[in-house]
């Protein structure tokens, strides 16, 4: 895996303005509760939002808040759900999570999967009834972050093309999967099963930018880097090999889908507008490992620090390093505890006119 700070997702240089983490938190919460939401939910989602932006994330991160504010006004979130947990085995549970936000039951739901693994060595918890979750890594560091190896998986609208299809079938369907690295930052692989997630298209719109080739199609199947005449995504491996992350896609539909009674990608009520008032009865799937049942403490450590040094000192490209899965990240997330989140003009004004609108304090940026 090879990759730097500033790649074409992450790059701050066409950002022109800063706020700290603890800015963007409190004004993603505080917009929220005004919204109507229970106060617990809204931390979970500006939580979610925030470590998100943190890693450098951006399609998932602050951005995503302009819409939950319309689907918890519009009702298609409940905002103050109950959730309830049913342990359906020793090492298999099931969170309902009453229609409300996904961050709020799937950090519930992996907390739960991380307790049944301390008691059983292996935690199996699935949602129900749940929503957008934004971020996959956000959920499976949370175990990683505990000392247990985390995965998380989610369906989603139909945003990707059918490998030799014409029109969009599966979700963008992510894979995030987190093992922890004593005495640093855990592994974190956290990734689409389409070649790019359907907001890095938004984020090219959004600033008037072609897309990179082999990332879209337009409405009859053909390739395209214009985003506004994008109307699917590719499978991972693209237009020659996207039978690869069509298949991954596809094993992710039977975990959060059809193993949760949950309505599968083509079927679910579409996360664009105008309505905003169905729930979505979206499905989520969470693993939490407790490695040392398979292998002693020291032998992992031996063997992760080993792993990750031989894999960061392969020979690389000019100008390039090889970095491991998560590193990239690591390095965004410290550069931007340092500097703050960046945000772009446009985002910047829409968050101003929702906090006049809300009536609650704008952010503050570092200008």
């Amino acid at each position: 895996m090879t990759s730097d700070i500033t790649n074409d997702e992450e790059s701050s240089d066409r950002q022109s303005f800063r706020a700290s983490c603890d800015q963007i938190r409190e004004f993603a919460s505080n917009a929220l509760i005004a919204a109507g939401t229970q106060v617990e939910a809204s931390r979970s989602v500006a939580n979610a939002l925030t470590e998100t932006s943190m890693r450098g994330v951006d399609s998932h991160g602050i951005r995503l808040l302009l819409h939950y504010i319309k689907v918890v006004q519009g009702g298609r979130i409940n905002p103050g759900p109950k959730l309830a947990f049913t342990q359906t085995g020793p090492s298999t549970g099931i969170v309902d999570g009453d229609n409300g936000f996904g961050h709020h039951a799937s950090y519930f739901a992996i907390d739960r999967a991380v307790a049944i693994a301390e008691k059983s060595g292996i935690g199996a918890v699935s949602v129900i009834n749940s929503s957008h979750f934004g971020a996959a890594g956000s959920y499976v560091l949370r175990a990683a972050n505990k000392g247990y190896v985390g995965l998380g998986f989610c369906n989603s609208d139909a945003f990707v093309l059918a490998h030799d299809g014409i029109h969009s079938f599966h979700g963008t369907n992510p894979i995030a999967f987190a093992a922890p690295v004593p005495g640093k930052e855990p592994y974190l692989l956290d990734m689409a099963t389409s070649v790019v997630p359907w907001n890095r298209v938004q984020d090219y719109l959004m600033e008037g930018l072609p897309l990179p080739p082999d990332v879209t199609v337009d409405s009859s199947g053909e390739p395209t880097i214009d985003a506004a005449q994008s109307a699917a995504l590719l499978p991972l491996g693209g237009m020659l090999y996207g039978h690869k992350g069509a298949g991954l896609a596809s094993m992710i539909e039977v975990l959060c889908a059809i193993m949760t009674g949950s309505p599968y990608c083509s079927s679910l009520p579409a996360m664009k507008g105008p309505d905003f008032s169905t729930p979505r009865h979206m499905g989520h799937f969470f693993l939490a490992i407790d490695y040392r049942r398979f292998v002693s403490p020291p032998t992992y450590e031996a063997g992760m620090h080993a792993y990750l040094h031989d894999l960061r000192s392969q020979p690389s490209k000019p100008g390039r390093n090889v970095m491991a899965p998560g590193d990239r990240e690591w390095l965004v997330l410290e550069e931007r505890q340092r500097l703050g989140i960046p945000v772009m003009r446009q985002l910047r004004m829409e968050l101003d006119h929702l906090a006049d609108h809300l009536n609650i304090q704008r952010i503050h940026y570092d200008e």
